[in-house]
This record gives structure tokens, sequence and C-alpha cells, in this order.
């Protein structure tokens, strides 16, 4: 999703395809946030694979009340979704705040069973992650991201540092 910034460096999407090649179904990239901001985020309860980074979903909860939350592992807006997930959003009733929602279509497919396209997995994302849903966390980001790469972040910290210092 659009709000959701991904440091590639440590890349996420290879190892989703390989498992949805080994468990089929959908599978979603989650990451573990603080508690007190999981209400923000879809999250996921799971259990357990025999690979530690891979879980089984078993129930998604869209933004969730405060202490309400099944775990702290939170959708990060990276997705491998089975085809099966089209009919269920055409059919789905308006969720939160009246919109179609993603999640709710996707708790549809943890229970369906695989032939017709269900099961829900999720690998746990360790990396760095970046949330840009508004202007300031969107320039903090790009910012972050410029000054990690040899290429750009030399010649970016000389210059904010002369912009902030008021020489530019």
């Amino acid at each position: 999703l659009g709000d959701d910034l991904v440091d590639a460096r440590t890349p996420v999407l290879p190892d989703m395809f390989a498992a949805q090649a080994k468990f089929g179904g959908s599978i979603l990239a989650l990451m573990e946030v603080p508690e007190d901001q999981i209400h923000l985020y879809g999250c996921a309860a799971v259990t357990p694979t025999d690979n530690p980074d891979i879980v089984r979903v078993t129930e998604l909860v869209e933004k969730p009340a405060a202490g309400t939350a099944p775990s702290n592992l939170a959708v990060i807006g990276r997705y491998v979704i089975d085809p099966a997930i089209f009919g269920l959003l055409e059919n789905l009733a308006p969720g939160r705040g009246g919109e179609i929602q993603l999640t709710d279509a996707l708790a549809s497919l943890i229970d369906m069973p695989a032939e017709s396209g269900g099961g829900v997995h999720a690998v746990v994302f360790r990396g760095k992650r970046y949330d840009t849903g508004d202007k300031l966390s969107y320039l903090k980001s790009v910012v972050s991201i410029a000054l990690d790469r040899d290429d750009l972040g030399p010649d970016l910290r000389a210059w904010l540092t002369s912009y902030l210092a008021g020489k530019i």
C-alpha cells in the first residue's frame, strides 16, 4: 500500500513468493510494532510453522480498539494474494469507516479450503519499514533512506548541515 515504504536492502517479496510456493493461498507481510501503536494498523493472530519467519494467520483485525489486538504483528502493505480475493471483494459489505476493507476479504480466506484459494500465511519482516501516511513521515522516510545510501548520503548530509546552519 502507498503509505508503507520498505527498505529494499532487506527484501521481503522473494520470501513471500517462496512462502506461497510452499503453503499456497495468500501471503501477507507482518512486522512487530509497539503495542501502543497496533491500533493504527491491521493486525493478525498467528500460529507458528516449521519456519520461524513464516506464520499461519488465524485472525485478521483492521485497526483494533486499544487493548483488543490479538497480537502486535501489523500488516505492512505487502501482499501476494490468491485470485479468489476478487469474488470476495465484489460481495463484501462495507466495513470500518464505511469502506470495503481488504483486511475483511483476507479474513474470509483464512478458513476457506486450499483448493478454493484459501489459507493465509505471513512472512514476519525484520527489516526497516517507514510509515509515509502523512507529509512529515514521508519526508523523514525519504531523508532517512537517502542518508543511508553510499551514493547520496555524504552529499545530502553535507547539504543538510549547511542548510540547518543557515549557510544556504
